[in-house]
């Protein structure tokens, strides 16, 4: 889809994830993260539903922010809580903002399916790019509103 024609960085790397040639023809999960916040747990069930659609097509996509002002000072640091203390293997871009003018030109698209009022907000993308559904941080990856969501995706 056109709105995912990015370059991004990838976190605590040289890397950058060609975000256009990772989702085309692909449903997608966008979640904003954080590192400190009271939701940072679903990362497991993030990493979970990565796990368990991946081979039938799902792209998990976390996008670290500290608009909420719960992310970690360095990638460094965000990359261990991701990474290390909840084995994420799904891909991360580098920090970006998620809302306001400011907000990477992704999230000002996302916006009008309801900007993210906190962290891990979930927008379910499908195989041609339209938002399929807005889930608050409320919504735990786990959840059958979630999970039913996606096999509809699929």
């Amino acid at each position: 889809a056109q709105w995912l024609d990015h370059d991004i960085g990838k976190l605590h790397s040289e890397e950058t994830l060609d975000l256009c040639t990772l989702t085309a023809d692909h449903p997608v999960l966008l979640v904003n993260t954080a590192s400190f916040c009271g939701y940072t747990p679903q990362f497991k069930g993030l990493e979970a539903l990565h796990q368990q659609y991946k081979d039938r097509g799902l792209v998990v996509i976390g996008f670290p922010s500290n608009d909420f002002f719960q992310e970690a000072d360095s990638a460094e640091e965000t990359a261990n809580v991701c990474y290390v203390n909840y084995g994420v293997t799904f891909p991360m871009t580098s920090e970006i903002k998620v809302k306001g003018d400011a907000a990477h030109p992704i999230y000002r698209h996302l916006g009008s399916a309801g900007a993210p009022s906190w962290n891990f907000n979930k927008y379910l993308i499908g195989r041609t790019g339209e938002i399929i559904e807005h889930f608050d941080s409320r919504v735990e990856p786990g959840s059958a509103e979630l999970q039913a969501a996606i096999e509809r995706a699929l």
